[in-house]
């Protein structure tokens, strides 16, 4: 029995060795990751600016890129079609309402990195930067929310005061952070009330973009 037990441990032992030694390998999947891969991801954007790449367009340049690129979804002129309609909307009575760029967005940042990140449909994130601002432009431009010579760059995005910013507050108000840079940032939705209409569409202080 003693033999038979100090085979058991040596077992153990050696199966712990070698399960040592192959966790420590590790798996030999896949290869490491660096700073350049991980930078190329790494493309979000906050409300007040931060994570803005460089580059600049204006509503005239941002016209052709619309038409090639976006009006076949959302339409010529940004009325909708298989794609969300992105000109005109107006304020919303209830949460089903039809909800627009111009009636809906709080944050001209938001938009932009939306567009980044998810367009066009068929080829996500492959247009310049420059592209970017310029059919961002565009549309803001339609919408009446910039002036149609503005520049719309990480200087000037951010400045951009959208119509719906009043139009949103804290779902949960005790969850508010108390420190006012992480209140700027936080991601904001309407409040809703058990009808499902809207109860309140002003939004809770402070909000403004973090300096």
């Amino acid at each position: 029995m003693f033999t038979s037990r100090l085979r058991c441990a040596a077992f153990l032992t050696a199966l712990a060795v070698v399960s040592s030694a192959v966790l420590a390998q590790g798996p030999g999947l896949g290869i490491p990751v660096s700073e350049a891969d991980i930078s190329a991801w790494d493309i979000n954007v906050l409300p007040d600016g931060t994570g803005l790449p460089p580059g600049s367009g204006t509503a005239a340049e941002g016209a052709s890129v619309y038409a090639t690129h976006c009006a076949a979804c959302h339409g010529a002129n940004g009325e909708g079609g298989i794609g969300n309609r992105l000109v005109g909307g107006e304020p919303p009575a209830a949460m089903g309402t039809s909800k627009t760029i111009a009636n809906h967005w709080p944050y001209a940042t938001t938009v932009f990195d939306n567009i980044r990140r998810s367009m066009p449909f068929e080829a996500p994130r492959s247009l310049s930067n420059d592209d970017y601002y310029a059919v961002v432009a565009w549309i803001f431009a339609q919408n009446d929310i910039i002036d149609e010579a503005a520049v719309m760059s990480a200087e000037t995005l951010p400045a951009v005061r959208m119509p719906s910013v009043d139009r949103f507050v804290f779902r949960y108000p005790t969850m508010i952070p108390s420190d006012p840079e992480r209140v700027n940032r936080r991601w904001l939705r309407p409040d809703v009330a058990a009808d499902g209409g809207v109860k309140s569409w002003y939004r809770l202080r402070p909000l403004d973009p973090v300096q």
